[in-house]
């Protein structure tokens, strides 16, 4: 039976490699189309919860978990043999960069050799792991294809960007429009198919992987870049005595040739930070250097120096020395009402507020504990006598709820506000309140 057949009468198994952050709902999504989804994971933790219908993904609604999981639409498996029972196979695996900032495709590689070593004929192999254009063709196909069979003849290979926003009320996977790029014209009609059974979305079909992967690339370059230019425009406000946030605001109201960025202490989250230098490191193998990406990335990662040496100086101005100082840091997650912190530029100003000697506390309702270099953190609850002990208040993170931040106003001494987040009650306490 043809797997186009499967899928039209949703009986083809899907296989979803990796139950993160874009695994675990892509795999839920795909459950409750009517599919049976087996998801495979390294780590034995997230295998258990998800056989227990245990939920740990914010975008994932817990009593649907549980709903399909007691139907026996998901179960989860660590033993990669049991590719060999799946129809198609999506690979939703991490894409990290290493130290400096050179792609690591290790999961994409082991990934790919697991399927290879069990593929058969009319099997769908899709990446949705973020990567630089060429990835699919260059490294997946000639692994799958030491198996014998054939791209676009006896097995389907496509790449299809994911386009997860953590804590995104309206956009999810469901209802998020796909783009998908086959290396055959076969490959990518299969594949459409399979996410048109799933989605309320529209699937965008592309000439190949490339395009695919270059159209995730462009998305995420393109807000590194303009984050950037907003920082700047931050800093050269800040210098001029101009209020940034009121300057974005005003800008706002022209309808046409504007959109609105917004300064912050620096980037974070899994894409941003990390996907536009996949295109840089690929770009040099053109003899082509991606320098707005690379001086985007400059200005976004000083952005941490640039928050403590404001609050150095307000500090300065208030007769208070940083190094020994107690600060309280407002919100780990890297943005607002999540408690996904990768990458969050929050890490990186306890970092540098540690190396002044200053005393650092975080309150964050949303994360518990974390690590920075293995040294583990615990916040703590946000209390009048928390925010009073506090030499300063530093909020990093936008949470727009569960912070009492009339208390925290009311009781802090001075507060430094890298996201707006006191935009009411900045103008009737200019002496407590400064933005950067």
């Amino acid at each position: 039976m043809k797997l186009i057949d499967k899928i039209k009468d949703k009986s083809a198994k899907i296989g979803v490699i990796g139950l993160g952050y874009v695994g675990l709902p892509l795999a839920v999504e795909k459950a409750k189309a009517g599919y049976e989804v087996l998801g495979f994971d390294v780590q034995e933790d997230k295998v258990e919860k998800v056989n227990k219908g245990i939920n740990y993904i914010g975008d994932v609604v817990n009593e649907e978990l549980e709903d399909i999981v007691k139907n026996k639409r998901l179960s989860a498996t660590a033993d990669y043999d049991r590719i060999k029972e799946c129809d198609a196979v999506m690979i939703c695996v991490p894409t990290p960069l290493d130290k400096f900032k050179q792609p690591d495709l290790t999961y994409v590689e082991a990934s790919t050799k697991e399927v290879a070593k069990r593929i058969h004929s009319e099997t769908l192999v899709v990446l949705e792991s973020t990567t630089y254009p060429g990835t699919t063709e260059e490294i997946m196909l000639p692994i799958l294809e030491e198996s014998g069979l054939k791209a676009g003849v006896d097995f389907y290979l496509a790449y299809s960007p994911e386009r997860v926003d953590p804590g995104n009320i309206t956009y999810k996977t469901k209802n998020t429009p796909k783009v998908v790029g086959g290396v055959t014209e076969e490959c990518t009609k299969v594949a459409q198919a399979l996410y048109e059974s799933v989605l309320d979305a529209k699937v965008f079909t592309v000439s190949s992987p490339k395009e695919a992967e270059m159209s995730k690339i462009l998305e995420n370059s393109f807000r590194i870049v303009n984050i950037a230019f907003i920082n700047e425009m931050a800093i050269v406000a800040k210098k001029m005595g101009i209020n940034i946030w009121e300057v974005v605001d005003a800008a706002s109201t022209k309808p046409f040739g504007f959109m609105p960025f917004y300064p912050g202490p620096g980037v974070g989250g899994h894409c941003i930070p990390i996907d536009p230098f996949y295109l840089t490191y690929k770009a040099r193998a053109y003899d082509y250097h991606t320098r707005l990406i690379e001086m985007a990335g400059e200005i976004n990662d000083s952005m941490p120096d640039y928050v403590v040496e404001q609050l150095t100086n307000i500090m300065n101005d208030n007769k208070k020395c940083l190094n020994g100082a107690k600060i309280l840091l407002m919100g780990v997650a890297y943005k607002n009402d999540i408690e996904d912190m990768r990458e969050s530029p929050a890490l990186k100003v306890i970092e540098r507020l540690e190396s002044k000697k200053a005393n650092v506390v975080c309150s964050d309702p949303y994360v518990e504990t974390f690590k920075i270099n293995g040294k583990e953190y615990k916040t703590e609850k946000l209390t009048p006598e928390l925010v009073e002990s506090a030499d300063a208040v530093i909020i990093t993170t936008g949470h727009k709820n569960n912070v009492d931040y009339d208390m925290l106003v009311e009781k802090a001494k001075v507060i430094l506000d890298t996201k707006n987040t006191l935009k009411d009650k900045h103008h009737e306490n200019k002496d407590k309140i400064f933005l950067i």
